[in-house]
């Protein structure tokens, strides 16, 4: 049959399983939304900004492991693409930008709306591509998700001239949809090598990473924690790849991590690192990082290993195929002098939570919050002190319910990811915990969230500041408070009812707690209003290039000199 470039992408999408496509429609796109439009299978999602369409994608992906696709046109829609692309390049998402383009005999004039999508998308994507014609779109389209998929996932772009979206041609056969191929090639050497290690430590720690998820290593990753009994420890992307709940594990390592989990990793003899890129936010000053312990480190990126951190035994793998070989070469055994040296630790410094029976508390909001919902919850955040706290306070024992940007550390993340969470999961609670300067970001995608009717509750957590910001310069500043606090004080309430979300405010009853049971458990979309004092701090934290031995604490907080 005949068919033109935007006819054929559609096509092909329907064909990949792809059911939802955030977006916003322009001149150089509009083919394709012509075609999107007679889809009886793709529903479109009408974001309100072009970074708020890549973010609901980045929720959809985050949540069921699989690519999500989102639309731009060119110009100032493809530039406004750019944070959501490289926030998915450093958290590993896999998500799918397709843009329209001037038409190709424009391309190099400095047409209307035209700019070069490709260069600019290069260095925060896993792969781009420039199409040149409707017929490359039957290779390019399933090789784009296999790409996204396959090995580290992470965000591809397809940029798509407007004439190639109109020109038409025949298709006599359409390809195979394109899916994630695994690599399962593993030397037997190394995997002997690694159980031998573990079988000889004293003090064995799991570390896991966001690799633990995007893997769906969980199951083999609690047999392996089990038969070895190690403490387990993960970094704030790989919250939920281990139960909470379980005995073994001991929290997030890092920046604002519990006192006794950073220093339970400077005891340490082996670390086995699995699916985790030794971030320095989850490692410190990295000499002074688990400094007496050999290392173990399996990743599916191959640039991964040795990169930061050099390791005694380092293995490219899917993270599930090397531990099906891994566990059963290991001994199974108790290490119970280990546990019981951990144990010390945690009951001598752990973490604090102050005030966390009050629901207008920095922590109580988010320990309640918790307390109110289904277990099935899922959590996204923005950046700031609420997402350390979040982090810290708010327990997960599955996976894929705690979305949060950790790489790149973009706030206006959290409501967008929010409303793509609760598209793909609409039988769960969505709750996103935002600042008030996170929220600002993009406050527009309320009235995205309104008229898609997601049970999504936001959690604004106020403080009139840039937070994190302000506490820093608190802490490492000399107390000079500058640009961090805000001198108008929003009624988000007044603003939330404008773009037609339901109002909850806590400062304005005498029952908070009451009044966030109502909220969270009303149907809809809502924002409930938390007023929070400046001045609660999160800690602990590790001052800015300091090893993770030198974190300040609430007890002993002190003035820091850069």
């Amino acid at each position: 049959m005949n068919y033109t470039g935007a006819e054929i992408l559609i096509k092909l999408l329907e064909r990949q399983g792809t059911k939802r496509i955030a977006g916003i429609p322009g001149g150089a796109n509009l083919p394709m939304y012509d075609a999107l439009s007679r889809s009886e299978s793709i529903r479109h999602i009408l974001a309100r900004h072009e970074q708020g369409a890549g973010f609901i994608a980045h929720g959809q992906a985050r949540v069921t492991g699989e690519a999500a696709v989102f639309f731009a046109t060119s110009g100032p829609g493809a530039t406004n693409t750019i944070t959501a692309l490289a926030d998915a390049k450093l958290d590993s998402t896999p998500i799918i930008c397709i843009t329209g383009q001037v038409p190709k005999s424009l391309i190099g004039t400095d047409a209307f709306q035209e700019i070069d999508t490709y260069g600019l998308s290069v260095p925060v994507t896993k792969h781009s591509y420039f199409v040149q014609s409707a017929e490359e779109l039957l290779k390019v389209i399933p090789e784009a998700f296999k790409v996204a998929t396959s090995g580290r996932p992470g965000p591809v772009l397809i940029d798509i001239p407007k004439d190639v979206q109109m020109e038409r041609i025949q298709v006599a056969e359409w390809p195979e949809p394109g899916g994630c191929e695994l690599e399962s090639e593993i030397e037997d050497a190394s995997i002997e090598q690694a159980a031998r290690m573990i079988d000889e430590s004293i003090r064995p720690i799991i570390y896991l990473g966001g690799g633990a998820i995007h893997g769906n290593a969980g199951e083999a990753v609690l047999e392996l924690a089990e038969r070895i009994h190690a403490p387990v420890t993960t970094t704030l992307m790989g919250l939920g790849a281990f139960p909470a709940s379980h005995e073994q594990f001991i929290g997030m390592l890092g920046m604002h991590a519990a006192r006794y989990t950073n220093m339970a990793l400077e005891e340490c003899d082996l670390l086995i690192a699995l699916g985790a890129r030794f971030d320095d936010r989850a490692t410190g000053k990295v000499a002074q990082f688990c400094p007496d312990a050999k290392v173990v480190h399996i990743d599916i990126d191959e640039a991964e290993l040795h990169k930061i951190k050099t390791a005694h035994v380092a293995i490219q793998a899917d993270l599930n195929a090397a531990l099906k070989e891994l566990i059963p070469a290991t001994e199974s055994r108790r290490r119970e002098d280990w546990m019981r040296r951990v144990a010390e630790l945690r009951g001598n410094y752990p973490l604090e939570m102050p005030n966390a029976d009050s629901a207008t508390s920095a922590y109580g909001i988010i320990r309640k919050t918790q307390c109110i919902c289904p277990e099935d919850t899922i959590v996204t955040t923005d950046v700031g002190q609420h997402q350390m706290r979040a982090a810290q306070a708010f327990s997960f024992d599955k996976p894929r319910r705690w979305l949060t940007s950790g790489g790149l550390g973009t706030m206006g993340f959290g409501l967008p990811a929010a409303i793509g969470a609760a598209i793909e999961a609409p039988n769960q609670q969505v709750v996103c915990f935002s600042g008030d300067g996170s929220l600002m970001m993009n406050i527009q995608e309320l009235a995205t969230a309104a008229e898609e009717g997601v049970n999504l509750k936001v959690v604004l957590c106020n403080n009139n500041s840039l937070g994190l910001v302000h506490q820093q310069q608190t802490l490492f500043y000399g107390k000079n408070i500058f640009a961090s606090n805000y001198s108008s004080h929003m009624d988000f309430c007044m603003i939330a009812r404008g773009f037609g979300v339901e109002a909850y405010d806590l400062a304005k009853t005498e029952e908070p707690e009451a009044l966030l049971k109502e909220a969270l458990e009303a149907p809809g979309c809502a924002l409930i209003n938390v007023p929070i004092d400046v001045e609660h701090r999160v800690f602990p934290m590790v001052p800015p290039g300091g090893a993770n031995s030198e974190a300040i604490h609430e007890q002993a907080e002190k003035e820091v000199a850069i």
